[in-house]
């Protein structure tokens, strides 16, 4: 019998058959590690609750403006002895189909700086991971220069990626400025001295973690909230 037909065959339906699409779910910062690049002279950590109220929830969501599906938000006060320099917050934004867990900073001043990415789970997309791209949110200063397209560029092939990040950080900025912006310091008063009112210091992970869920299930867009206590997933 003849193997010509067979392979002919063969590499026939190799050629026709494409490729398997392989997601690839990568880690690539720790928690501690992007809080350390954000704020590297922070020698204190202290994750806190955002205790929002029904009007405070609807003013986040109005500022924000429109936004992907989210899963839980945390969020760290970083301190230099008693001053705070600012704030780092966790996010986890749907990409195309999966989760990008993002981190950025703000500082009193009310400035982000570049983002981290900690994990991207895409096939495609994971040039928002380059130092080009996330150094577009250095410096920014409020929701005014945040707008995806005009201050943050696309990049092509993570269009979906670029924007929902770009969202997110809205939202992290729109709640850093309903409930985390400094009071103007009274006079002799040091500045950074003071926590702002809407915030306390978290008695641990999971607490946090509730407080921005239960959040984030206000928000006008479906969102998709995780108890960090668990694996599995619950939609809210």
């Amino acid at each position: 019998m003849s193997r010509i037909p067979f392979l002919a065959a063969s590499g026939l339906t190799a050629l026709i058959i494409p490729p398997a699409q392989v997601v690839i779910a990568a880690d690539y910062l720790s928690v501690d590690a992007a809080q350390r690049s954000l704020f590297a002279q922070a020698d204190r950590f202290d994750e806190v609750v955002l205790a929002l109220n029904p009007e405070q929830k609807r003013v986040v969501s109005q500022l924000a403006g429109p936004q992907p599906p989210h899963r839980s938000l945390r969020a760290w006060r970083a301190t230099r002895g008693n001053d705070v320099l600012g704030y780092v917050f966790v996010d986890e934004v749907l990409g195309r189909q999966d989760m990008i867990t993002y981190a950025v900073g703000i500082d009193g001043a009310g400035k982000t700086s570049a983002i981290e990415v900690l994990s991207y789970r895409e096939s495609h997309g994971g040039e928002i991971r380059g130092t080009a791209w996330r150094n577009q949110f250095d410096g920014r200063q409020g929701l005014d220069h945040l707008r995806f397209g005009t201050d943050i560029k696309n990049i092509a092939g993570a269009t979906l990626s670029c924007e929902h990040v770009t969202q997110g950080v809205r939202w992290v900025m729109a709640l850093w400025q309903v409930t985390l912006r400094p009071a103007p310091a009274a006079a002799g008063t040091a500045v950074g001295s003071g926590a702002p009112v809407g915030e306390r210091t978290a008695l641990g992970a999971p607490a946090a973690a509730a407080k921005i869920d239960a959040f984030a299930a206000s928000v006008s867009a479906p969102v998709r909230a995780v108890d960090r206590t668990s694996a599995p997933a619950r939609t809210v």
